[in-house]
């Protein structure tokens, strides 16, 4: 139990972090985790409507994520199952084509700190460029490269491209990643569930 009262204790000062006060919109942390989190979500950072939130992926790019991992809101939001750390934890603001890069001052204040309690996860999702990079660095060339390359890192670390609606266009000219990459990844998720279930 002590364990458990001191993660509390760090997601509650990740939630109340205010490091980067002069952000747009100011701070709003938005994470989910669990010591007992089987599947790490590592993405970018938290759109505008999530900061309205305060539910990650509550956006469509977390309906076309969910349907990608063919699991239900309920499956997604359980901490137990699904930990949810971005790049950034808070919105960074709008840029000139889409959202800002995630603040880089999340990952040495709390990130590791959290990932280091993290002692079941089994499945690391990296979704897009700057959580690519941050993953793999070099290895890092393109998001479609690294992407297309998923098998290299299979089956405890899989390389997304971001589910955003502005990925419509990358989606139809990589058929074989509908056709290849998600059907493992749905098996993949759903046994990992049933491990946790069962």
């Amino acid at each position: 139990m002590g364990a458990m009262n001191s993660f509390d204790a760090l997601l509650a000062d990740v939630r109340a972090c205010a490091i980067c006060s002069d952000l747009p919109l100011g701070p709003r942390p938005v994470v989910q985790a669990h010591p007992g989190s089987r599947i790490l979500i590592a993405g970018q950072a938290p759109g505008r409507k999530v900061h309205a939130s305060g539910v990650p992926f509550d956006d469509a790019s977390g309906q076309r994520l969910r349907a990608w991992l063919g699991v239900t809101r309920e499956e997604f939001y359980d901490p137990k199952r699904f930990a949810i750390l971005p790049m950034g934890f808070c919105f960074p603001g709008t840029g000139t084509s889409g959202d800002l890069p995630p603040r880089p001052e999340c990952a040495p204040a709390w990130r590791e700190q959290l990932i280091a309690q993290l002692d079941h996860v089994e499945l690391t999702l990296v979704i897009g460029q700057y959580a690519q990079a941050h993953y793999f660095g070099a290895a890092h060339s393109t998001v479609t490269a690294t992407v297309r390359s998923w098998r290299t890192r299979w089956p405890n670390t899989l390389p997304l491209p971001h589910p955003s609606p502005r990925n419509n266009l990358w989606l139809r000219r990589n058929p074989w990643f509908e056709a290849e990459l998600l059907p493992a990844l749905r098996l993949r998720v759903g046994a990992l569930l049933r491990e946790r279930s069962g």
